[in-house]
């Protein structure tokens, strides 16, 4: 059966072959002859590609955008898939540009805040086309509406919103009107009602309380009585007067007052400067109740002024005063440092201290006033520290704040004072408390001879006191000694004038000159005691002063002629009497003439600020001082002899009587000529040294005591005297008979001596 099938087999294999010799190629198709096939008329590369044909066959490539795994391919070895241009190149687009793929291709357009350069929104990032910045600010409509102001940078902007305006906190919206009055229904105080405008709010004041003018201002109490004149008399004067009814008027236009214009604080103040020179031009202010009315009324008057000024910063300076003022407005209470200055005085402070840890009224105020001239009439009213004496060495400064609550600072003021004399002397820090200056909560800081710096706790008027002279010992002693000696002294010397006016079997010229003696003694002692510490009125304590030289001047001439009738007397004998006119011109025309040289030359020099005497400055004291320093040489003179003489006498005297006597007489006669010679003051030409303590309480005593030694001297222990009395006193009292008679007996026994010592002028012992 094999070789059967065997040509069957090779039948059907030449049957095939002859049929496929009898086809066409692939690629190919039969068309008589085996043609080309077009394979490209038929999507046979799908989307995304061009099919390119070829002789018996084609190829495929991408369309831009798109990719194969190799760039020609056929249906059957791949396909385009698209190409994201945009992975993985973060610059693609340029800077300020986002790429957006697309199939095939891909968009570029710019970040918010940017266009492009082209003007159109999306881009071909290969075109070389950039973006730039957009300026937002110059949109119309305004991108932060009619209120606000933009602020570009690049990419974006920001909104800033005018005051009374707000965007929420969100920094590109449009800003709208903000109702103050619906957040703060306080915003305008307890006396004042709020009504809400566009951009803002108007505060209307109730009558009694004010804004100064200022319509988004707390409205704050006015109390006007305290521009009222005062009731206590010592602190009333004209020029006071004029200064309260200046405030008083401003403050009432100021109380109520609901309309929003601004008031011209410059020209209060302006007002206030000029009507203060016309007062302290005037009369001086004398007593320390007007010093502490004035002070009181200024510091007023600036607190009233400050909320009223337009300007932040304001300086004036006119004769007697010079003033800064510096004012801050807000919302928010100011914060930092203040530094205020005038020509001699600087003040440091922080805006804390200024607007106060209470209600902020929406402003704070601080101020520095000078005063030129009031150290002078202030010099007086020293700290009550016993055995020291001070004197003012700066100008006086009050230091103002809109804060009422001064009394106690949380942070202390500082004071830098320009000495007004550079000298070593320690130095005060002190502030004006009611009429005298106080060291309480201010302390020296440093102090050098120029400048001294003050640290105070509180508020007020302050000044520098240097220390001029300390003792180590308290004088509160002295001035004890001082009236209770010039006390008796006076009641003495009355008795004493009285005695030689009266008397008549003594007058005769000695007499005199120990009349007028005790009456100059006795008026002098008499003002010294009324009006030496008189200071407040400086013309009452001038004329004091006058007063003063020319009696103590006179007593010291009738001393002289005391001394010149005693030389008459006990070395030329005979022809001891003087004329009562040439008395008169020597014991009261001297000093009358030397002090109205003094009153010409420096009539200034009369009242100091301690004292109702003469200044010690510029050697104005030696026009007392050396017309006593010659009076006690000659009268010096004059008692040495007459003591020369004395001791002559008393050893002539009768032999029976006894050493002790005669020592005893001699000594009290020596005494008498003390008294009215005026020895006892040279004592005073040592008391210009600091330790001369010893020197003080002597002098103080003999001086005092002058007056009662005085009588003692020459009426209690002149027998001629007491027999006067004795005389008067029996006409008064008829019991006195008796001892009047014992007295005429002792009178005739010791005639003889009387009449003797009558020859000479002697007291009789």
């Amino acid at each position: 059966m094999g070789p059967k099938l065997h040509p069957l087999i090779l039948g059907l294999l030449l049957t095939l072959l002859g049929k496929t010799m009898s086809q066409c190629s692939m690629g190919y198709e039969k068309n008589q002859t085996c043609i080309d096939i077009d394979e490209c008329k038929a999507p046979v590369c799908g989307k995304n590609a061009i099919c390119f044909n070829t002789i018996g066959s084609y190829y495929c490539q991408c369309v831009p955008g798109f990719r194969a795994p190799t760039i020609n391919f056929t249906a059957f070895t791949g396909q385009c898939e698209d190409v994201n241009e945009c992975q993985g190149k973060s610059d693609f687009c340029g800077p300020n540009a986002k790429c957006k793929n697309t199939i095939g291709s891909h968009t570029c357009s710019c970040l918010e805040g940017y266009v492009s350069s082209n003007g159109e929104k999306y881009f071909d990032g290969t075109t070389g086309v950039m973006c730039k910045d957009e300026d937002e600010c110059s949109r119309h409509p305004p991108v932060c509406g009619r209120n606000g102001t933009c602020s570009n940078s690049p990419g974006t902007y920001t909104c800033s919103c005018d005051a009374g305006f707000s965007n929420s906190g969100h920094s590109k919206a449009p800003c709208s009107d903000i109702n103050e009055c619906a957040i703060d229904e306080m915003i305008c105080g307890k006396g004042g009602s709020c009504n809400n405008t566009h951009g803002g709010y108007v505060c209307m004041c109730n009558t009694g309380y004010s804004n100064y003018g200022k319509a988004s201002a707390q409205c704050v109490e006015l109390n006007c009585d305290k521009y009222n004149p005062s009731n206590k008399s010592e602190e009333v004067f004209p020029g006071l007067t004029d200064l309260l009814s200046l405030m008083r008027d401003n403050c009432r236009e100021l109380n109520g007052n609901k309309s929003p214009g601004q008031p011209n604080g410059e020209m209060v103040l302006e007002k206030l400067l000029t009507k203060l020179d016309d007062l302290l031009s005037g009369m001086p202010v004398e007593s320390s109740g007007k010093v502490t009315a004035l002070l009181t009324t200024v510091e007023n008057a600036i607190r009233l002024i400050g909320p009223q000024m337009k300007q932040p910063q304001t300086r004036m300076s006119t004769m007697h005063t010079e003033v800064e003022l510096l004012v801050r407005r807000g919302r928010a209470p100011p914060q930092g440092v203040v530094s205020m200055s005038t020509e001699h005085v600087q003040l440091d402070t922080h805006w804390e201290t200024a607007a106060g840890n209470g209600t902020y009224p929406g402003f704070a105020m601080a101020s520095l006033v000078s005063y030129k001239e009031l150290e002078s009439t202030t010099n007086h009213s020293f700290p009550s520290e016993r055995g020291q004496s001070f004197q003012i060495n700066s100008k006086v400064v009050s230091a103002i704040v809109s804060n009422p609550n001064t009394g106690h600072l949380d942070k202390c003021v500082n004071f830098t004072f320009s000495h007004l004399k550079s000298t070593n002397e320690s130095h005060t820090c002190v502030f004006w408390d009611a009429g005298v200056w106080s060291t309480t909560g201010c302390q020296k800081a440093e102090s050098n001879e120029t400048h001294t710096v003050c640290s105070c706790t509180h508020l007020s008027s302050f000044a520098v006191l240097m220390s001029l002279h300390e003792f180590k010992h308290d004088p509160f002693e002295l001035q004890v000694i001082t009236w209770v000696g010039l006390s008796v002294s006076l009641v003495c010397l009355l008795l004493s004038i009285a005695t030689f006016y009266f008397c008549r079997s003594i007058q005769g010229t000695r007499n005199t000159i120990h009349l007028h003696l005790c009456i100059s003694l006795f008026i002098a002692d008499l003002v010294f005691l009324a009006g030496i510490s008189s200071t407040q009125n400086k013309g009452g304590c001038a004329f004091v002063a006058g007063l003063l030289h020319f009696f103590f001047l006179a007593a010291f001439c009738w001393m002289c002629l005391e001394g010149v009738q005693l030389y008459r007397m006990v070395v030329l004998v005979f022809n001891t009497t003087f004329r009562p006119l040439y008395m008169m011109a020597v014991g009261y025309g001297i000093p009358a003439v030397i002090v109205i040289v003094s009153a010409i030359i420096n009539a200034e020099g009369y009242g100091t600020d301690r004292h109702c005497w003469l200044d010690l400055d510029k050697g104005f004291i030696w026009s007392f001082f050396g017309p006593v320093c010659i009076i006690i040489i000659i009268n010096a003179f004059f008692f040495i002899i007459t003591v020369w003489k004395l001791a002559q006498k008393f050893s002539s005297l009768n032999p029976d009587l006894s050493n002790l006597r005669k020592i005893k007489a001699f000594t009290i006669t020596a005494i008498a000529q003390l008294c009215v010679l005026g020895i006892m003051w040279i004592f005073g030409c040592f008391q210009f040294e600091e330790n001369s303590l010893a020197m003080s309480y002597i002098f103080t005593i003999l001086n005092s005591l002058q007056g009662a030694l005085v009588f003692v001297m020459h009426c209690l222990l002149s027998k001629q005297v007491r027999d006067e009395y004795a005389r008067f006193l029996s006409c008064i009292c008829i019991s006195e008979k008796k001892k009047y008679s014992e007295f005429s007996t002792n009178q005739s026994s010791g005639g003889q001596a009387s009449r003797s010592a009558n020859n000479t002028g002697e007291s009789q012992i």
